[in-house]
């Protein structure tokens, strides 16, 4: 199990480097793709688009895995993430970026399936730790990649992502002939509707202790938005970071992420209870949001990323917590369902928070952060409602 679950760990690691390359580069990429200097709808439109590929296609790729075994889903998610770069790096119009951002969106389930393997190959009283250490892995992913992305970009705006369709070539490689499969493929799993996007949806609502931590998990994904949307155009704005602070930025978040979810997530819900630690997370995420709307310099930023990432520690507790209420069949369809929850906040979050950006950063650009914590507000009656 140790090797199983170390290669898995490996693979979402190179995963989240890959992204954290592109991710301060992305608003200069679309603006000198678009030839402008004002993306409006552009940014958050190209941030939605990935969205709702996954909405669509997370729950059936999720299904897919339960039905053939996890590692194919696998090996065609990282595939779609290569395409997905070099359309990037390659691309000379708009549209052929949204056509790349939508084939890794439909083909990019690598944290469902992962999560599912893990659920397959670890015992259900340490899947909160295990998840913190999937989400820890993430992070560390994290540290390197934005600062070399910052340092590419500034050698050339394409750099990052034609390293990032290198980097996701060799994941690819990795989890070909090194994972292995973590359950046996079962033609009837899922058989009736499976292609169905809305079958496993409609699944996840016949569960009725599903739906208020369904609905908490969206709410999570939302206020998670905010910092994925606009956390650049924020640092470029308010701070005026170049590329290179950006990426910095980024890694220390990285780096405090992987802290927090490989020593404090797991251990805490062993301790306190997964309520307690929910709670705690919510604490810690929406006091980061309120300081950094009102911060007035780059440095304090800085020093609010502990906080952010101690506000991660309620993810993994509810992750556990939905894991719970279906059987050890279902994980990858319950998987495929959140991812696609996720989704649906990425979806509908980029286009409104960066729109309700775009329009108050002249008078107050912390609003969005504000608006983010008055919105964990909507799972307190959900998580305060469970037996502690």
């Amino acid at each position: 199990m140790k090797k199983a679950l170390a290669a898995v760990l490996a693979t979402v690691t190179l995963d989240a480097m890959g992204i954290g390359l592109t991710m301060p580069i992305i608003p200069r990429l679309l603006r000198d793709v678009g030839h402008t200097s004002q993306l409006g709808w552009r940014f958050g439109a190209f941030l939605s688009m990935y969205a709702l590929m996954q909405f669509i296609f997370s729950p059936i790729l999720g299904a897919l895995s339960d039905r053939v075994g996890r590692r194919p889903v696998l090996l065609l998610s990282l595939s779609g993430a290569f395409i997905d770069y070099l359309f990037m790096a390659l691309a000379p119009s708009l549209p052929l970026l949204f056509l790349g951002r939508a084939i890794s969106g439909i083909t990019g389930a690598s944290m469902a399936v992962a999560s599912a393997y893990v659920t397959d190959i670890t015992p259900e009283d340490q899947r909160t730790r295990r998840f913190g250490q999937l989400s820890a892995c993430f992070g560390l992913g994290f540290i390197a990649g934005p600062v070399i992305g910052g340092l590419l970009g500034e050698i050339w705006v394409r750099a990052p992502f034609l390293a990032a369709a290198g980097l996701n070539g060799l994941n690819l490689l990795l989890a070909l002939f090194v994972l292995r499969e973590s359950r046996q493929a079962d033609s009837g799993a899922g058989a009736s509707g499976a292609f169905n996007p809305l079958t496993p949806l409609r699944w996840a609502f016949t569960f009725p202790a599903l739906l208020p931590l369904l609905g908490a998990y969206v709410v999570f994904g939302l206020v998670g938005e905010v910092g994925g949307t606009i956390w650049v155009l924020y640092g470029v704005d308010r701070f005026a970071w170049n590329s290179l602070t950006i990426g910095l930025s980024l890694a220390g978040f990285g780096l405090f992420h992987t802290l927090v979810q490989a020593f404090i997530s797991g251990s805490a819900a062993e301790r306190w209870g997964e309520r307690k630690a929910l709670l705690i997370g919510i604490a810690a995420d929406s006091t980061a949001y309120v300081l950094i709307a009102l911060a007035t310099q780059g440095w304090m930023a800085f020093l609010l990323l502990p906080l952010f990432c101690l506000g991660g520690i309620g993810a993994p507790s509810l992750q556990s917590l939905l894991s719970g209420q279906v059987g050890d069949d279902h994980q990858g369809r319950l998987q495929g369902v959140l991812s696609s929850m996720t989704s649906l906040a990425s979806i509908v979050g980029p286009l409104l928070i960066s729109t309700v950006y775009f329009a108050s950063r002249a008078t107050f650009p912390g609003l969005v952060w504000m608006g983010g914590a008055a919105l964990y507000l909507l799972c307190l009656p959900v998580i305060l409602s469970r037996q502690a």
